[in-house]
């Protein structure tokens, strides 16, 4: 779908199916497969890319909050939902909505136990394997078996999982074994202690595409749905399923001396040519993609950002370009990839994706 006079963000179906097959195809035919949709599905819509993963046969879905789990429940998503960091004061939504909370610590655990009324309520346990951003230690293996024995019929423990530190990195491959065999000693005492089976998950995109070994039960998806494999050779399999363009606002001709933008951040050392784009800090075009680290697409050619960037605007240099006013820009596609413009300037394509805010119109590609 090409730009309609405006900055949009157009969301492609058949990519996100492309996506979910090529990682389907990784996985064996009896593992299950999970699709993290939080932050507005990386960024993108969540109610309509749950929906086509629904219709493609996805088991799980992932939310960060009970909120967003709750959308996803009114825009008619019947497939399960977990939550990945449940607090307290949205208990009562993921009771009245049957979202499936994560429990990662004893606080949380006792307090919906408390809250929980109706008997055999689905949950999850998470152990911290070396994240160490949520989840129970290993030492505390046996008290969360006892606390859970003590009333066996007031929950259903559905699945056991984990989180991997640095799967995309293989020179961290030893430290990444030394989580998967952690994990896999955990699962094993805590399914013979407390006589039940759980669902066993760890891998997330990179663990799916680099750790086979570690598929278990079911795996977690994230941003290989939504394009991005965390490495070249996996990336050139995947299909960014996001758009951003806008247009030439304005163009101006800067002479020897003359500045742009706030601050006088840039200053013409000779004459040439800026294009105004109606997209800015606003928008999730942060402030670190100004003075010449970020850039654009303009008919093919690649516009370099120039000055600060402003709140609802940048300022691109065009002088070698053949543009004009209302011309087409490409932010980032399938063919300019957002994880090489995030990289350019220090991050990684996960922020920059999720940072484009609601106000820009998404669009689908069906």
């Amino acid at each position: 779908m090409a730009n309609n006079g405006q900055t949009q963000m157009t969301i492609s179906l058949p990519n996100l199916t492309h996506n979910y097959n090529y990682l389907k195809r990784k996985i064996g035919s009896d593992v299950r497969f999970l699709a993290v949709v939080k932050a507005m599905a990386y960024g993108s819509d969540a109610d309509t890319i749950a929906l086509h993963l629904e219709n493609l046969g996805v088991d799980y879905f992932a939310v960060a909050y009970a909120p967003e789990g709750q959308a996803l429940r009114k825009a008619g998503i019947k497939t399960p939902i977990m939550v990945l960091h449940p607090q307290p004061a949205h208990f009562d939504t993921i009771t009245a909505f049957q979202l499936e909370p994560v429990l990662y610590s004893f606080r949380i655990l006792k307090l919906f136990q408390s809250h929980a009324k109706s008997g055999n309520y689905p949950i999850h346990i998470k152990f911290n394997t070396g994240l160490n951003r949520l989840g129970f230690d290993t030492s505390g293996v046996e008290k969360v078996i006892r606390l859970l024995e003590s009333d066996k019929h007031q929950f259903n423990v559905v699945s056991i999982l984990s989180h991997l530190a640095a799967s995309e990195d293989l020179e961290e491959r030893n430290f990444t074994l030394s989580q998967i065999h952690e994990f896999q000693d955990i699962a094993e005492r805590f399914s013979a202690e407390l006589g039940v089976q759980p669902l066993r998950h760890q891998c997330n995109t990179s663990g799916i595409l680099n750790y086979p070994e570690a598929h278990f039960d079911m795996v977690r998806s994230g941003i290989g749905l939504y394009g991005f494999g965390n490495e070249a050779n996996y990336d050139k399999n995947l299909k960014p399923i996001a758009r951003l363009s806008t247009l030439i606002s304005q163009i101006h001709e800067l002479k020897p001396g003359e500045s742009l933008g706030y601050n006088r951040a840039f200053v013409a050392d000779r004459t040439l040519r800026t294009a105004t784009l109606p997209i800015g800090h606003a928008d999730g075009i942060d402030r670190i993609y100004g003075r010449g680290k970020g850039y654009v697409f303009i008919n093919g050619q690649k516009a370099i950002i120039k000055g600060n960037v402003c709140m609802d605007m940048i300022m691109v240099d065009v002088t070698d370009i053949d543009c004009k006013e209302g011309d087409e820009v490409i932010i980032f596609d399938e063919n300019h990839s957002a994880a090489e413009l995030a990289e350019a300037v220090g991050t990684i394509s996960y922020e920059l994706v999720t940072g484009i805010a609601p106000r820009v119109p998404r669009y689908i590609a069906r």
